[in-house]
C-alpha cells in the first residue's frame, strides 16, 4: 500500500548537473581527508592495549592525559566511554609489557593521580599481525563485494545499470569513509560491518529503482530516456522515504541509547542510510543515462521460431 503517491512527475534529472558537481566535491574532500589525515584505526586494525576503568567521580580528562604522558605513555589516548566516570584508555603496541602487567600499572598510577580507588572493568589485547591481517580481510571483503554486484547487476539488468550500481557504492564507501577521516571518528570492526551494511542498503534501493526503470522503458511507449528515469523515480519515491524514515528511527535509537560500543556502527549507517537514498537516486541513474540507455537495451529481442513464418501462410 502506497503511502504517498504524487499526481505529477517529479523532474530528478533536472538537477543532475548540480547533483553531479556535488558529489564530485565531497568525493574529492573525502580522498584529501583520508590522504592527509587518514582514518583513525582502533585497536582492532592497529594492535595495542586497551584498558577501561571506572572512577568513584567524574574523571578529568585533561589531567588524565597529562599523568599519562609524564609517566612515559605519550601515546596514550584517553576518552569517556558511556559517563564521566568510565574511562577508556588505548595504548599503542608494547612488546616489553605483558597486557596483565601494563594494565596493573595503569592503574597503580591512576589511583596514585587522582586519590580514589579506581576499578578495572576490562582490559584487551590485540597482535600487530592480527590487526595487519583484519584490515587486509576488510579491503579485500569490500572489494569482492563490489565486484560481485557489478557481475550480478550486469546479468539481472544492463551493464549501463551494473556500472552506474558499483559507482554509486563506491560514493557511499568513499564518503563514509571520508567522514571518518575528517571527524577522525574511531574505525574499527564494527564501522567496516557498518559499512557493508550500508552498501547492501544503497544497493537494494538501486535495484528497486533499475526494476522499475527497466520496466517503464517497456511500458512507455512516447518519451525519452531522461522522461523515463523521472517517472521511475517518481513511482519509487514513496517506497524509498518510508524505508528510509523508518530505518533511521531504529538507527537514532542505536546512536543515542545504545551505548558507546555500537555508536560508530549506528554512526556509519545514519550517513550510509543518507548518502545511499541520495545516490540511489541520482548517482546510479544518472550514470546510466550519461551511459546512453535506450529502450533497444532493455526490450528484449523477439526470436522467431524457424518455419514460423511458412506456418501463417498455409491455407
Amino acid at each position: 500500500m502506497q503511502i504517498l503517491q504524487l499526481k505529477e512527475t517529479v523532474n530528478f534529472m533536472s538537477y543532475r548537473k548540480i547533483a553531479l558537481i556535488f558529489s564530485a566535491l565531497l568525493m574529492l574532500a573525502s580522498i584529501i581527508s583520508l590522504a592527509t589525515n587518514k582514518l583513525n584505526f582502533g585497536l582492532d586494525f592497529t594492535g595495542g592495549t586497551l584498558i577501561e576503568v571506572g572512577f568513584q567521580e567524574a574523571a578529568d580528562l585533561g589531567k588524565l592525559r597529562q599523568v599519562m604522558s609524564s609517566n612515559g605513555y605519550e601515546d596514550a589516548k584517553v576518552q569517556f566511554y558511556g559517563s564521566s566516570r568510565d574511562v577508556v584508555i588505548r595504548l599503542g603496541l608494547r612488546n616489553d609489557v605483558k597486557a596483565e602487567m601494563l594494565g596493573n600499572q595503569i592503574l597503580e598510577i591512576l589511583q596514585e593521580a587522582t586519590g580514589q580507588t579506581v576499578d578495572m572493568r576490562r582490559i584487551e589485547f590485540v597482535g600487530a599481525s592480527v590487526g595487519d591481517e583484519l584490515a587486509e580481510q576488510g579491503g579485500l571483503a569490500m572489494l569482492t563485494a563490489l565486484i560481485c554486484i557489478l557481475i550480478y547487476v550486469a546479468f539481472r539488468f544492463e551493464w549501463r545499470f551494473a556500472v552506474g550500481s558499483v559507482i554509486a557504492l563506491f560514493h557511499d564507501v568513499l564518503l563514509t569513509l571520508g567522514l571518518f577521516s575528517f571527524l577522525q571518528l574511531e574505525f574499527d570492526l564494527t564501522v567496516l560491518a557498518a559499512i557493508l551494511a550500508v552498501i547492501g542498503y544503497s544497493l537494494n534501493d538501486t535495484i528497486v529503482v533499475s526494476d522499475r526503470i527497466r520496466e517503464n522503458f517497456r511500458k512507455v511507449r512516447n518519451g525519452d530516456a531522461e522522461e523515463i528515469i523521472n517517472i521511475s523515480l517518481t513511482q519509487t519515491l514513496s517506497r524509498t522515504i518510508i524505508t528510509s524514515i523508518t530505518t533511521l528511527l531504529v538507527l537514532a535509537a542505536l546512536f543515542f541509547q545504545g551505548g558507546a560500543l555500537i555508536h560508530g556502527f549506528a554512526t556509519a549507517l545514519l550517513l550510509g542510510v543518507f548518502i545511499g537514498t541520495y545516490s540511489s537516486i541520482y548517482v546510479a541513474s544518472l550514470i546510466a543515462l550519461f551511459l546512453g540507455i535506450s529502450k533497444e537495451d532493455l526490450i528484449p529481442e523477439v526470436i522467431e521460431k524457424e518455419g514460423a513464418d511458412q506456418e501463417t501462410m498455409m491455407p
